[in-house]
């Protein structure tokens, strides 16, 4: 017989999630999550893959998501980094997740050619639908997004504005509480 294996204490395992604002002019890229008692938005992106190289998973996660060809934008600077340690539902502990979050400029024209869908696979093999619209950076403050950097990206002073310190507030019960 098998030993069960111990669970895994939280946050004692980091997954690393890259994601990207993508602007459009003044707009960029979130995709709208509708659920039964919420709604909240992210960032186009995703979890690296074992052995996945940072900018191969963020070009995997934009084609996948917004069928972006990440050549077909400019810039792709690292601009913040956010260290999540939040407590979630469900029976597996939850890990400790670094987002690393790029900046990405398109064109009006590659914009027309981007999906208005992304289906996001559940751990049963079904899909939740999010829908992916444009909003206008500055109007951020206020939505529910994930991870929370709506106020901190309201606050840019343009969409190529330079950012000092890249190490956003750490993410925590204390500061969050999971949708």
């Amino acid at each position: 017989m098998t030993p069960t294996p111990e669970p895994t204490a939280p946050f004692s395992r980091i997954k690393i999630r890259t994601g990207a604002l993508v602007f459009c002019g003044d707009d960029i890229a979130l995709i709208r999550r509708d659920r039964a008692d919420s709604t909240h938005y992210t960032l186009p992106g995703g979890n690296v893959e074992h052995g996945e190289d940072l900018v191969a998973a963020l070009a995997r996660e934009l084609a996948e998501e917004l069928g972006l060809d990440i050549h077909h934008a400019d810039g792709g600077d690292l601009l913040w980094v956010i260290d999540q340690r939040v407590t979630r539902p469900g029976p597996t502990p939850p890990p400790r997740k670094l987002h690393l979050i790029y900046r990405l400029h398109i064109t009006p024209e590659t914009r027309a050619t981007l999906a208005e869908q992304e289906l996001d696979e559940l751990p049963d093999g079904s899909h939740e639908i999010g829908v992916i619209g444009w909003v206008d950076y500055r109007e951020t403050a206020s939505l529910p997004l994930f991870p929370p950097i709506g106020p901190t990206l309201a606050a840019l002073a343009d969409p190529y504005a330079a950012v000092g310190d890249a190490a956003l507030p750490a993410v925590t019960d204390k500061n969050y509480t999971w949708v």
